[in-house]
């Protein structure tokens, strides 16, 4: 960098170069790009057979056939759909207690300060300062006080104002890219906010299915320990065999053994709860959720293509970092441009402190000066082509996050339509199986059927039960991530959609 030097002018002359300089300021033009947001895709639908409607389960939990509303709005407490009062009360406390989500809470308000400290260099830099001296000349050199004092004291109180115009718009391209960066920042907490709700309504879904599939399976334990209890009777009085004994024995440990696996990611389920709500472990919640008490909402909303960008946190955020990139080139390229600083100071000094802004103790001065770089290694040159590559790869990530929500939003449309088919065959098997082991269990106490026969179809049976609870869960939870992906309406909250 090269500095021009300091030149002292009058106050007339100081003024005609101040005003035409601010009429520049003005008028001037921030060097760099004009930062565009990406129209929305030009796609029509999600999947390339849209879902009108999904398949019913008749008398089942969970097993209403759900209808897609397309361009209908994505409710601000989407939870609330699902009537579950110890549901939602999970949910509330999480938002107001989850840490993450209070961390990503601070870290908006570090960006919105970080832009407004920027915002400071559109306005001059004032400085006030005060310095008293005693001072000692030699006697070879003529006194400098008028008093010919070779000793003396010297007060000198002075106001500095220094002012840099942004004739090339450097200050408001960094402005620019700290808004974005705050906005980026917002909505990764609104994305924060958006997948607490949605995590929080999945984990809960999942306890009530483990503990749905740990009841099934303790049912099970009961009556295969009646079963066995028969059979010791049957074969002490010599009408079963030791190998009928031996393989109740068997089918009995193997229905024990499924439960420590479930009661270990019941434990760990209802701790992650815990956490999610910003609790110890071993404060969790007291409330059970079961399947029973959750209401499968029957409408779902659809939002068009061209809002998903609009509502989609990750989407915006992604855009957010584009807009970023976009001023950094302008900042960038502005380094590379003459700098104007214009300054002024004005103060008083004298020998004695009470005499100070008393007649002749005042001073003033104006200055301008421009510093331009000439030459610096290639440092800004490189600076800026690395700014214009991030400018690219900014695009890049922002067109990959679009890709990414699309195929969220596909992917769980998909996943409904064949949940409700899952759950639907999942039921009738289970109701086959059940009416299996009932004829197969009479005809084991009237001597037609063998001991065997009746384990095979109680196996069939217990496998039919939880595979019926998890197609049950599966709905209820992609029904929850559905409201995710669309984007939460996060927008119909006052606290998130003005911050």
């Amino acid at each position: 960098m090269v500095a021009l030097p300091f030149v002292r002018i009058p106050v007339a002359q100081a003024l005609r170069f101040t005003v035409p300089a601010a009429a520049m300021l003005l008028a001037a033009c921030a060097v760099g790009p004009n930062f565009k947001a990406p129209a929305p895709p030009a796609v029509s639908s999600y999947t390339p057979h849209p879902v009108a409607a999904t398949a019913a389960t008749p008398g089942v939990a969970a097993g209403s056939a759900q209808h897609f509303d397309s361009g209908a709005d994505i409710p601000g407490d989407w939870w609330t759909l699902f009537h579950c009062a110890p549901l939602d009360a999970l949910i509330k406390q999480a938002l107001a207690h989850n840490p993450d989500l209070k961390a990503a809470q601070a870290a908006l308000r570090v960006a919105h300060e970080n832009m407004l400290a920027q915002r400071g260099a559109f306005f001059p830099s004032v400085s006030a300062n005060l310095s008293a001296s005693r001072q000692r000349q030699a006697g070879s050199l003529a006194p400098v006080p008028d008093s010919n004092a070779f000793l003396y004291n010297l007060y000198t109180p002075q106001l500095s104002i220094s002012y840099t115009p942004d004739v090339f718009g450097a200050n408001r391209r960094s402005v620019e890219s700290l808004k974005a960066q705050e906005q980026s920042a917002r909505f990764q907490m609104i994305a924060a906010w958006n997948t607490l709700a949605s995590n929080v309504a999945v984990a809960a879904i999942q306890l009530a299915a483990l503990q749905a599939q740990i009841d099934a399976t303790r049912q099970l334990v009961d009556e295969n320990t009646k079963m066995l209890d028969i059979l010791r009777y049957q074969f002490a009085k010599g009408y079963a065999s030791r190998v009928d004994l031996a393989a109740q024995e068997s089918q009995l440990a193997q229905t024990e053994a499924t439960l420590p696996p479930l009661e270990k990611q019941l434990a760990q389920q209802r701790d992650l709860l815990a956490v999610l709500a910003g609790r110890f472990p071993s404060q969790a919640a007291g409330d059970q959720i079961t399947l029973d008490s959750l209401h499968l909402p029957e409408a779902l909303p659809l939002s068009l293509p061209s809002a998903l960008v609009a509502q989609r946190p990750d989407v915006r955020q992604a855009q957010a970092n584009l807009h970023a990139a976009s001023a950094e080139v302008g900042v960038a390229t502005a380094a590379r441009l003459p700098n104007l600083t214009l300054t002024a100071d004005t103060g008083s000094t004298s020998l004695e402190f009470s005499k100070l802004f008393t007649g002749g103790t005042g001073f003033w001065d104006m200055a301008a000066g421009i510093t331009a770089p000439i030459f610096e290694g290639g440092t800004l040159l490189h600076q800026q082509r690395a700014a214009k590559a991030a400018f690219v790869e900014a695009d890049e990530q922002y067109r990959s996050t679009v890709l990414a929500a699309f195929q969220n939003v596909a992917d769980t449309l998909v996943a409904l339509d064949q949940d409700a088919k899952a759950l639907q065959s999942a039921a009738k098997a289970e109701q086959a199986a059940k009416l299996t082991l009932d004829l197969t269990e009479h005809q084991l106490k009237a001597g037609y059927a063998s001991n065997l026969q009746w384990l095979t179809a109680e196996q069939t049976w217990q496998q039919a039960r939880i595979t019926l609870v998890q197609a049950q869960a599966n709905r209820f939870a992609d029904t929850a991530a559905l409201y995710q992906a669309l984007g939460g309406g996060w927008w119909h909250h006052s606290d998130l959609s003005t911050q």
